[in-house]
């Protein structure tokens, strides 16, 4: 073992290896036998690709370049796939191509072009459409559109549609049928009961978020296809209801949050009664970020296939009979939002520790486990991957802070003898989001080169509970940078990290986060440098047009009321605390991001400029709101390598990245 300042190490894990293992399949789901779902190509200009498990094991990626399967509803997107086994002429798809957003049917048996379905619109942000219901024997697809009637990003309404599958609306908006009226300004697909005499969804309005209060709406669907009857059964401004599926019987089941956790309930569909199948202090939903995120799927039988846990998640099989609730084994500690079901096998999307993401089926007979699907393998030898443990932290008040600590590791290297290691504060975005303990392979680029590295659930973070995710009520730009700066001050204090070479990193609410932590008194002297990616700096021009429908009233419970509270928006913005910052820092945006838009960070740099702030500006051509080309990737791990290298004071280990140049 060699001995080398903390930083420097030599490691197999490039930026390169990094990049190309960014992302993980998503919107699994079943087509007949098969198991379909999207995945990422980071080298192929960062589109999804839609990828088919054949019955023989087989991995086939369906569409090829340049097909995108990907929309944009809500700016982060919807479930943008749907299939259906035929008993001649093998499936028949429909799916939304991200460059036009349009709705196309596909039979990839059968040797033709994927065929539009929806026309373009030149209106705003066009048409989108997503968590599609193919409906055969209706001649139907029915989703949900959103619609753009103005320029302005809050210029668009959201109704359920029924889009023919022949294709006589290809060009003609008025062939698409609404199913709903556009009261509602977000509603998820919907869901179709066994006997298709009833279609449930959820809806919700302005000013809440999806984890702040929904509702579940149960309509009759009449001879001619239609909605009516529509009713509120469940839900309301403090029930977060997260997704909803019809069971065999003709009840409904949803994971709904009104015990304090979202716990699955059998709802009746026309009084609304609701029983707890298994009352725990456990997550079995998370926040609906993506319209058609799915936690739990129903098996024939009228068990329930589940996805639960308080941080960390399992795969379990409830029986709602009983309350019985039996978890899958093996090593999976994150289970993402994606079942599906064929028979008495269940499907999805699991990562560990030490493996990436990976499709694992369950066979409820036999209750064995098995990877069917972009199976892990190791890009280089697990010895270099981190050790992470899981740690509860002391906050303010005495409050709990949940983390994960991945402490440096190279079996080539050790530090230096009364050296301690540099650590990164990692801070995930949202902010009512979470992140998991699971093998990524960046946090694993700067472990093995001697940078450790902590990922803060911060009050308001998912997975711990409706009374934990309100801790950020009003207090955005206080609980996350006091809990963040609670987590870096221990680490140091118990001689873990080097108190002197702390820094802090995050996009989007991380990136928030971490500019708020060098202008804010809260953490002050805490950090020695920062990364902040494509992050809001401004609260007031973001709440006042400068962002997406989606979130453009998420301040009024994350900051408070804009109008009672104006001072509070100027007072935790670094915008107008450019005088308070100290530390370096790099700042990584996308040149297309409507959602954290480039004129935050120019203001921003702005009030910065002549303040003698080393700091860097990198911009991205073609990238939005999370980055996805290999390219782009690359040149951020290493400009953050960079700033680490010299404001930490070690030599970066590989001679050819980069030097980032830091202007004062």
């Amino acid at each position: 073992m060699q001995i080398a300042p903390y930083g420097s190490w030599a490691s197999p894990i490039t930026a390169e290896l990094a990049a190309s293992h960014d992302g993980r399949p998503e919107y699994l789901d079943a087509v007949g036998q098969e198991i379909w779902w999207t995945a990422p190509r980071p080298a192929e200009g960062g589109r999804r690709a839609l990828v088919r498990l054949r019955p023989d094991g087989a991995e086939e990626s369906v569409l090829p370049a340049p097909w995108n399967v990907r929309n944009r509803v809500h700016e982060y997107g919807g479930r943008p796939w749907a299939g259906v086994a035929r008993p001649e002429g093998g499936p028949l798809l429909v799916f939304t191509h991200f460059d036009d957003q349009r709705l196309y049917a596909y039979e990839p048996d059968g040797g033709g072009a994927p065929r539009p379905l929806t026309p373009v619109s030149q209106t705003g942000g066009g048409r989108r459409w997503c968590d599609a219901v193919i409906l055969p024997e209706r001649g139907e697809v029915w989703c949900v559109l959103e619609e753009f009637t103005g320029e302005g990003p809050s210029d668009l309404r959201r109704v359920l549609a029924a889009v023919p599958l022949d294709g006589s609306a290809a060009d003609d908006r008025g062939a698409v049928r609404e199913l709903t009226d556009d009261r509602d300004r977000f509603v998820t697909g919907p869901r179709l009961s066994p006997d298709g005499s009833r279609a449930a969804w959820i809806a919700w309005d302005h000013p809440s978020m999806p984890w702040d209060g929904t509702e579940l709406r149960v309509a009759d669907v009449s001879a001619a296809s239609a909605l009516t009857g529509a009713r509120t059964v469940a839900g309301g401004p403090e029930e977060s209801i997260a997704q909803v599926e019809w069971a065999p019987d003709g009840s409904l089941v949803a994971a709904t949050d009104r015990t304090g956790w979202w716990n699955l309930h059998r709802i009746d569909p026309e009084t609304g009664a609701a029983v707890n199948l298994c009352p725990r202090e456990e997550e079995f939903a998370s926040g609906l970020w993506k319209v058609g995120l799915r936690w739990f799927a129903m098996l024939p039988h009228g068990l329930i296939a589940t996805v639960h846990g308080a941080g960390d998640t399992a795969l379990g099989i409830l029986d709602p009979a009983t309350g019985e609730l039996a978890d899958v084994p093996g090593g999976w500690t994150e289970w993402a939002s994606a079942l599906a079901v064929v028979g008495d096998r269940v499907t999805g999307v699991a990562a560990g520790p030490y493996t990436g993401y990976e499709i694992v089926e369950l066979d409820t007979a036999t209750g064995r486990t098995r990877v069917v699907g972009s199976a892990h393998a190791d890009a280089v030898d697990p010895a270099y991957y981190p050790q992470p443990r899981h740690r509860t932290f002391t906050g303010p008040d005495g409050r709990e802070v949940h983390a994960h600590v991945y402490p440096p590791r190279n079996p080539d290297f050790g530090g230096p003898d009364g050296e301690l290691p540099p650590y990164v504060i990692w801070v995930h975005g949202g902010p009512t989001g979470h992140v998991p303990l699971v093998l990524d392979l960046e946090l694993a680029y700067f472990t093995s080169r001697g940078i450790g590295v902590v990922e803060v659930n911060y009050g308001g973070s998912t997975g711990y509970g409706r009374a934990y995710r309100n801790r950020l009520r009003e207090q955005w730009g206080v609980v996350d940078v006091e809990d963040c700066a609670a987590v870096a001050r221990e680490l140091a204090a118990e001689g873990t990290a080097d108190p002197d070479r702390i820094a802090i990193r995050g996009g989007s609410a991380g990136g928030w986060t971490s500019a708020a932590s060098l202008t804010s008194p809260l953490a002050e002297g805490v950090y020695a440098c920062a990364t902040i990616i494509y992050p809001i700096l401004d609260l007031a021009s973001w709440a006042t047009g400068e962002t997406h429908d989606f979130e453009s009233q998420y301040l009024e419970s994350l900051v408070g009321p804009l109008a009672e509270v104006p001072e509070r928006y100027r007072e935790r913005s670094p915008q107008h605390h450019a005088d308070r910052v100290r530390a370096p820092f790099v700042l990584l945006q996308g040149l297309d991001d409507v959602i954290c838009p480039p004129v935050q960070c120019e203001r921003f740099l702005e009030q910065i400029s002549g303040r003698g702030v080393p700091h860097a500006y990198l911009t991205f051509e073609g990238e939005g709101h999370g980055f996805r080309r290999a390219d782009t990737m690359i040149r951020s791990i290493e400009a953050e390598t960079s700033l680490y290298a010299q404001t930490f004071g070690f030599e970066a280990a590989e001679p050819g990245v980069p030097r980032l140049e830091l202007k004062p």
